[in-house]
């Protein structure tokens, strides 16, 4: 079965959304999408709430769609993905990382 992945995120305070988005281009979603573990991965920037000029809750959703989430702790475990969840960890601000399923 698969799992849908949905982590909700804001920057810290003093991160530059444009040094986040790059580390993001060129460091997490090449890596994340080569963990055989994962179908794929996206990570989208809000741009506010349907309807209203209101800003969105979170600035950042990352959608990771996994095959076997047994396999993915082992992927996330590796030298490699220790140091890209670091660096992670550097830019979001309490990330709610949810589990969902297709109904």
């Amino acid at each position: 079965m698969t799992t849908t992945i949905v982590v909700l995120f804001n920057l810290k305070p003093g991160v530059s959304p444009s040094d986040y988005e790059q580390w993001a281009r060129s460091t997490d979603l090449p890596t994340v999408r080569k963990l055989g573990s994962v179908d794929d991965f996206s990570v989208l920037r809000t741009t506010g709430l349907l309807g209203t000029e209101t800003p969105a809750p979170y600035q950042y959703v990352e959608l990771l769609v996994v095959n076997d989430m047994e396999k993915l702790g082992g992927d996330v475990s590796s030298e490699t993905m220790q140091r890209v969840a670091s660096e992670f960890q550097q830019f979001a601000d309490n990330p709610q990382f949810m589990l969902t399923e297709i109904v």
